[in-house]
Order: C-alpha cells, then sequence, then structure tokens
C-alpha cells in the first residue's frame, strides 16, 4: 500500500518527530489531520505548511473520547504519536499514565469505529529499561525504569490486543532517541541534545549528568519519519513491533565532547549528579526492520549533530530567555502530585542510575 493521496491522521502532529512525519505525507499528496493538545507541539513546527490546503489542525485532547470519535470519520490510516514525556512523568506520573494508556486506547477505539485500514503507534524505546544484553531485539526483556516507559508499554500491549481481536490492522514502531531540527529544550521538555548544542553556542559547557557513561542508540528524525511512513506502508509488517534505530551506542559523555569539538566551544561539560530514573543502556537491534524493509537508518552521528547544530544555529537566537528556558535539572520543573510531595521529593525519584 502506497500511503499517497490518503486521508491520514496524526496525533501529536505537531510536536518534535510528527512535524517532520506531517512533512512527509504531505509531500506524498496526503490529505493530513494534525490532532494535538499543543502541551508540548507547535504551530510554529507546522509553519511551512501553513498555505497547505491539505492539512488540517485539529486542537483535541486524546482524552476526550467523543472528539476522537467525530475526528476519526472518513480517515484512512492513522499515525498514533500523541504523548506526554518521560520527565514529566517524574513528578506527574497521573497525568503520564492518563494520556499514554488511556488516550491511547481512546484513539484506538475511534479508529476501529471508523474502520480505518491501518494504525501505527509510535512507542519507544524506555519500555524496555536499562540493556544488559545487547543489542535489544524487539521480543528483549520489559522493564521500564518510569511510568512514562510503562505507559508506553501499556499502549504496545493494547495494540497488539486489538489486532489479534480484529479490530485494528496494527503495526507498532520503537523508535530509540530521536534528535535532530525542531527538537525540544525548553524547560521539562527538553532533550540532551539541543540542550548541549544551545549551551555550546552560548559559549557554556554542557551539562553532563552522572560519569556520561550511558549509553543511547540516537536516530536522526528525518530518518524515523521516513520509516514511520515505510512501515505504515509495508503488507509484512502488520501485527509486528519494529525498532526504529541505527544500531549504534554512543555514550552521552560522548556526545557532549563531539559537540563541544563541532562548536568549537574550547571547554570541557560540566558533570551533575546523576538524573533519576535515568537509563544506563539502551542500544537497539534494527536487524528486524532491515529484514522486512531492506533498510534501516544510516545517518552517523557526526553527520547528524553537525546537520543539528546548522539548524539551531540558524533557527533559535541566544537569548537570555532561550538560556533561562533550559533548567538544569528541569525534571523538576513542574509541581509534584501530592502524594509525591509527601513522600519528599527526593525519596521519590530517589533511585539514580
Amino acid at each position: 500500500m502506497k500511503i499517497k493521496d490518503h486521508r491520514v491522521l496524526v496525533t501529536g502532529g505537531a510536536g518534535f518527530i510528527g512535524s517532520h512525519l506531517v512533512d512527509c505525507l504531505l509531500v506524498a499528496n496526503n490529505e493530513v489531520i494534525v490532532v494535538d493538545d499543543f502541551s508540548s507541539g507547535s504551530y510554529e513546527n507546522l509553519s511551512q505548511h501553513a498555505h497547505n490546503p491539505r492539512l488540517h489542525l485539529e486542537k483535541a485532547d486524546v482524552l476526550d473520547e467523543p472528539a476522537m470519535l467525530s475526528i476519526h470519520r472518513g480517515v484512512e490510516l492513522v499515525f498514533h504519536l500523541a504523548a506526554r514525556n518521560i520527565r514529566l512523568s517524574l513528578r506527574q506520573p497521573t497525568q503520564v499514565h492518563e494520556v499514554n494508556a488511556t488516550g491511547t486506547l481512546n484513539v484506538m477505539k475511534a479508529s476501529a469505529a471508523a474502520r480505518v485500514k491501518r494504525f501505527l503507534y509510535c512507542s519507544s524505546s524506555e519500555v524496555n529499561g536499562s540493556a544488559d544484553v545487547v543489542p535489544m531485539v524487539e521480543d528483549y526483556h520489559f522493564r521500564p525504569e518510569t511510568i512514562y516507559g510503562a505507559s508506553k508499554l501499556a499502549g504496545e500491549y493494547y495494540t497488539q490486543v486489538f489486532d489479534r481481536s480484529g479490530w485494528l490492522n496494527t503495526v507498532i514502531a520503537r523508535p530509540h532517541n530521536n534528535y535532530g531540527p525542531r527538537e525540544h529544550y525548553e524547560g521539562v521538555k527538553g532533550e540532551v541534545i539541543p540542550r548541549f548544542i544551545l549551551r555550546a553556542l552560548a559559549g557554556l559547557p554542557p551539562v553532563v549528568y552522572g560519569d556520561g557513561t550511558q549509553t543511547r542508540d540516537f536516530t536522526y528524525v528525518t530518518e524515523t519519519a521516513e520509516f514511520l511512513v515505510n512501515l505504515m506502508e509495508s503488507e509484512a509488517a502488520v501485527g509486528q513491533t519494529f525498532n526504529i534505530c541505527r544500531g549504534q551506542e554512543v555514550s552521552i559523555l560522548g556526545i557532549a565532547h563531539l559537540i563541544v569539538e563541532l562548536t568549537r566551544l574550547g571547554r570541557p561539560p560540566e558533570h551533575r549528579p546523576a538524573r533519576p530514573h535515568d537509563v544506563m543502556r539502551l542500544f537497539g537491534d534494527p536487524t528486524r526492520l532491515r529484514q522486512t524493509l531492506g533498510a534501516a537508518p544510516r545517518i552517523g552521528i557526526r553527520d547528524g549533530l553537525i546537520r543539528t547544530i546548522e539548524w539551531f544555529r540558524n533557527h533559535v537566537s541566544i537569548t537570555p530567555e532561550v538560556l533561562a528556558s533550559m533548567q538544569v535539572e528541569n525534571w523538576g520543573a513542574v509541581q509534584a502530585e501530592p502524594w509525591l510531595a509527601n513522600l519528599g521529593a527526593e525519596s521519590a525519584i530517589k533511585r539514580a542510575d
């Protein structure tokens, strides 16, 4: 099935990965409905399509079941990316559970009611937790470290049930750590690579939590978007789960040093105490993706960082407001739920890797 001239719905389509997915879908002349509550996504991420009549923006919450049922009418394909993030789950786990688990169930129910042709659930490598055997295949053990990881895993299980029950034809994509243009740097949304880059461009050292030996399998975001489309198009992918990753393990400290080099900062990274619930090792196996589609992400970390640094240099002005938006310990940028506050913030998130 070629995704061209279809009516496609993307939840979370104004977000980091979602907006790049929308780029791919609009290039192929699809009619794209973006569902987003704009809590982390932004209109700016889609501004390049402001005058495209084939793009429709629906500001809506995936927890609003009647709205989901209405918006899904006439839709042929659904990409479900809407989610709350990992750092928010350290302080607001209930909200993260509701959006990521119940919200996913709502979207799938609406998709089934609309009789969509195919549904893709965008999960996360955080469902695995820290790796003790690498590389991690799709059926590797599940030991999430956070409510975020657990809620994304719940979404995977719901997706499998809808497929086995015959209610939806589904695909599960499990992207590993994405980076690139439009990545969040502000507050609780802020991710490691743009924060490193913007600090370096401002002449400040990247801040590394712990010793920096924690590793990730970074994927350049445009490749992730392309593989989401490719998986949705593939008949062989239906009913399966796929890692979207390069299969390359890179340390956080190594990333920091590389950004220092590429920005010519001339200052070493700064170390702070370890981050709570930080997964220590992620290293994915893209073999199933390669066997099914004949390819896997190929952009290396150095090349991807050069592109990302250039984008941030050209699109984000280094102002006092921008620097102030990148709190050092950004997981503490929101108020803890009362039961967590009663435990004490540190005891509630005491286990740091």
